[in-house]
């Protein structure tokens, strides 16, 4: 993903966690010898819609848990008002929670709406403070008013194990009010710290997916079936599987947008994760070299919002709906949260055949080779096929295209919402052409056939990679960034949550050198923030020092490996990531194998490197 400043709604996101005052370290590399025990995904806080009245929140004074007119709930018809009287006055609403042990990551989650009279855009006179024990984990004010819910999470891995208070106070000063509303209050664990299976093989390997599925008639609600047939290749018993519903990030656990029924072939669990993951155990655990299908009824809505997962007006744009299977691997299983500010997709290549039933008015660019019949009256059913890709997205809309070969033989199709001109829909066509050819000369042939990008100057976001399809502004650099993906994540995959640097800072690397940039001189800017603050730090690190994440992971990344070619010399950088490509294709990279891989290509030790670049695994 390309960032660009968020959007206003989610300042209040990102200012809040910026303040954690937790020490969030980087989830190291597991090591991938002895034998795990699993951690069981749980959800430590009760009653956190308030459906079930107060019960076991303490509020002070009562009355806090209401339903009364004024306000709104999130979802359900509950929520928690504190302050709103417009005096001097302190609201809170406290609840014991145990954090499991065992588990990697803790998140705390709850949607918040600030609704205020104050006029002030400077100064915060009434405040919400998210506590844990003694600590402040965040604070929020008037100054983060928003229209509507804006939905919190904030890492509290460090609890694990532990029984605490947690504690929501709001204070209001004498004058003017403000109310700040919860609802959705969640803190999910995942993952593991035991140690790893007895093999560090990723499985369940080899997926492949079959998706039928119909729209309405403005393809915002998608409704069918979906089977996902595997292999364990592990020498550790499978004995479950998870689907990650990522696209459930973006609605509430009462109301996903991805809803999974019917499940046959296994039975289901309850949703974990924040509703972003469903566990499905298998009737008998599957030994190495044994396969598997399981099956599920499967409803989509996509939300309003020039989202990767949303509708801008007319044109919806569907990433990360399909449920997609988790990994295991040496680290245990990957159960780790939705982050907005990133990606957390990692996922094993597999195949997809997708047959999307639609009004034929609309346009569906999709992840593969689409082919279009006539369905019934008025509707055209595209059937699109992809092998070897690591997720599917597809978009669906009344769109303008436009479509040419690069002089490589690549077919690139621009599909383009209303208010994007002619010329510019010819640019980022004459910016594709170009972009999937010096991609290609210099990792391997892309592989996918067809390449789909949608344009649509709204996205909040910048852009957004998918396998063969990618979403974007209106911009050469952004474009050639994500065409960039198609090899770094979408070939040579990797752990997207606990490594970006291996799919961001390549990428911006390879979008330097296709657009002729030497970044000459670039190193010489570095400055860090924190002695905590390195290019391999996870998403975890990353979603709590959210103004750093692009500065480091994607500015001091790439110029990492722009000093890294410029000690081992242009030659043997260039012959460095077409072998490591070549040798990564179609599985995943980790920092430990390109860090060996880059010693292996120089005589020089490169020790002293990685330390001074920060570049740790």
């Amino acid at each position: 993903m390309r960032p660009t400043p968020h959007r206003a709604l989610a300042t209040g996101v990102f200012t809040a966690v910026a303040l954690i005052a937790l020490s969030l370290p980087a989830i190291a590399a597991q090591p991938e010898t002895s034998a795990a025990a699993a951690c069981t995904p749980a959800q430590s806080v009760l009653n956190g819609g308030f459906e079930s009245g107060t019960s076991p929140w303490t509020e002070s004074p009562s009355g806090l848990v209401t339903s009364r007119t004024g306000q709104s709930a999130h979802s359900g018809s509950a929520f928690a008002w504190l302050d709103g009287t417009g005096r001097t006055h302190t609201d809170t609403l406290t609840q014991s929670v145990t954090v499991p042990g065992g588990c990697t990551t803790a998140t705390l989650s709850f949607s918040l709406h600030v609704d205020t009279a104050e006029t002030t855009s400077s100064t915060a006179y009434d405040k919400l403070t998210a506590r844990v024990g003694s600590t402040t984990l965040a604070t929020y004010s008037n100054l983060d008013r928003a229209s509507g819910y804006v939905r919190e999470t904030i890492d509290v891995s460090s609890y694990a194990g532990q029984t605490v208070n947690l504690a929501f106070t709001g204070t209001e000063d004498s004058s003017l009010q403000t109310s700040f509303v919860l609802d959705d209050i969640a803190l999910d664990t995942s993952g593991t710290t035991t140690p790893p299976p007895a093999d560090s093989v990723r499985t369940p390997a080899a997926p492949a997916y079959t998706v039928s599925l119909s729209s309405d008639s403005t393809g915002t609600v998608w409704n069918g079936h979906q089977s996902a047939t595997f292999t364990n290749a592990s020498a550790t018993a499978l004995g479950e599987v998870y689907l990650r519903l990522w696209d459930n990030y973006h609605g509430t656990c009462s109301a996903p947008p991805i809803k999974v029924s019917n499940v046959t072939g296994g039975t289901a669990g309850g949703l974990s994760v924040a509703c972003t993951a469903l566990k499905i155990t298998l009737p008998a655990p599957l030994a190495q070299g044994q396969s598997a299908t399981i099956g599920f009824d499967l409803g989509i809505t996509v939300p309003d919002g020039a989202d990767r997962f949303g509708h801008d007006g007319a044109f919806s744009l569907i990433g990360n709906a399909l449920p997609v299977l988790a990994v295991r691997d040496g680290a245990g299983w990957h159960l780790d949260p939705y982050t907005n500010n990133g990606e957390s997709f990692y996922s094993l290549a597999a195949d997809f055949k997708v047959t999307l039933d639609h009004p034929s008015g609309l346009l569906v660019p999709a992840t593969g080779a689409s082919t279009d019949t006539p369905g019934s009256s008025g509707r055209t059913v595209t059937t699109a096929t992809a092998s070897k890709v690591r997720d599917f997205a597809w978009a669906a809309g009344p769109f303008s295209k436009i479509s040419g070969t690069s002089p490589g033989g690549v077919p690139v199709n621009i599909y383009s919402v209303s208010g994007i001109s002619s010329a510019d829909a010819q640019s980022m066509l004459s910016t594709a052409k170009s972009a999937v050819d010096a991609h290609a000369g210099r990792f391997g042939a892309y592989p996918y056939g067809e390449l789909d990008a949608v344009i649509d100057n709204n996205f909040w976001f910048g852009g957004m990679e998918y396998p063969g399809f990618v979403l974007d502004l209106v911009s050469t650099n952004a474009l050639t960034h994500e065409i960039a993906h198609q090899w770094w994540y979408g070939i040579v995959g990797d752990d997207e949550y606990n490594t970006p640097w291996l799919d961001e800072s390549f990428t911006d690397y390879a979008t330097d050198l296709a657009q002729g940039k030497t970044g000459s001189g670039c190193w010489n800017s570095v400055s860090w923030a924190s002695s905590a603050e390195k290019i391999t730090n996870s998403m975890a690190y990353w979603d709590a020092h959210s103004s750093r994440y692009s500065t480091v992971v994607y500015g001091y990344g790439k110029c990492a490996l722009h000093d890294l070619r410029r000690l081992i010399g242009d030659t043997a950088m260039a012959k460095l990531l077409k072998d490591y490509a070549t040798a990564h294709w179609y599985g995943v990279s980790t920092t430990a194998e390109f860090k060996a891989a880059a010693q292996a290509a120089t005589g020089t030790d490169l020790t002293s490197f990685w330390t001074q670049h920060r570049i740790d695994g």
